[in-house]
């Protein structure tokens, strides 16, 4: 009998750990990623981005809050926020003190689906082989989440909306020019209304959206936004040793699923995020994350 229940038990009890180790330990082990990108006109200084996205923020995630202000020693140039940045209806004043001094700072930020609409319990494992996209059709499409509050306390500090929108910072003494749109996952983007080449006399250019659908950086890329900045993934979430994500909940393909990489001509970071859905509390081999992105001198 005992060794009829030891493979059964060992297997309880290695999902248990594993479990735990995953909801408790590296849900709330934070990273701060760093990459340098090869983006600006020779001879100019380096500019610093630092990039944050999918914080899915309630009250109680208070480790999470004291890392990300503390981010502000880092200095940037630049906060750049790509959604999903609540999901509970009181977190705005806690996501405020989440990014604290950062708000002193120029930024830009987007709305995810999660913004707008709460969280609803869902088999996690149907991301590998569907996106959650259709679940919103079936939903009340009003949304439930203060996100107009979120918009109106950022927009108060300065930041910019770039929600199918366009804009111009001067960051670090460079003229930048912005564009972004909605949440594609859940059909509010409308590229349309930011169609049209990027202004020649801008220094640099970046498009910001929070779902990294090709169709979408396509034509970011072919309108000529030398920087794209998107989240909406979390790297997968769930991933295996030697394999990586599982799922990236998009279009984007599973190699692509977070980091920097190449899209045509365009430079695309994609961030693995700061948090969970507070119905799938859990992270393996894929940390939470930020990421300094440290703007460089092209060659030629």
């Amino acid at each position: 009998m005992r060794k009829l229940l030891a493979v059964p038990l060992g297997l309880l009890g290695a999902g248990t750990a594993t479990f735990a180790y995953a909801s408790v330990i590296e849900r709330n082990w934070f990273h701060l990623r760093r990459h340098e990108v090869p983006v600006l006109k020779p001879g100019t200084h380096p500019v610093k981005i630092l990039h944050i996205s999918d914080a899915h923020l309630t009250p109680s995630r208070t480790r999470m809050i004291r890392w990300v202000r503390a981010l502000d020693t880092l200095e940037p140039d630049l906060v750049v926020n790509t959604g999903d940045s609540i999901s509970h209806r009181d977190a705005i004043g806690p996501f405020l003190e989440l990014l604290g001094p950062l708000l002193d700072r120029p930024g830009v930020f987007v709305y995810g689906s999660n913004d707008l609409f709460s969280p609803v319990l869902k088999n996690p494992a149907r991301y590998v082989w569907r996106t959650s996209q259709a679940d919103y059709a079936r939903r009340d499409r009003t949304p439930d989440l203060p996100y107009k509050e979120l918009g109106a306390a950022l927009k108060s500090a300065g930041w910019l909306d770039l929600n199918n929108r366009m804009g111009r910072l001067k960051i670090a003494g460079l003229d930048v020019e912005f564009a972004g749109i909605n949440d594609s996952h859940i059909g509010l983007d409308d590229y349309d209304k930011i169609a049209g080449p990027v202004d020649p006399r801008a220094d640099l250019t970046i498009g910001v959206m929070h779902s990294p659908e090709p169709r979408n950086l396509d034509r970011f890329a072919d309108d000529g936004y030398q920087l794209l900045l998107a989240g909406h993934t979390h790297g997968g979430q769930v991933c295996a040793p030697f394999y990586g994500a599982l799922a990236t909940n998009c279009g984007i393909e599973r190699e692509r699923v977070k980091g920097l990489h190449l899209h045509q001509d365009a430079w695309l970071h994609i961030s693995a995020g700061l948090g969970t859905s507070p119905t799938a509390p859990f992270r393996f081999c894929c940390p939470p994350e930020a990421t300094l992105l440290t703007l460089t001198p092209r060659l030629t």
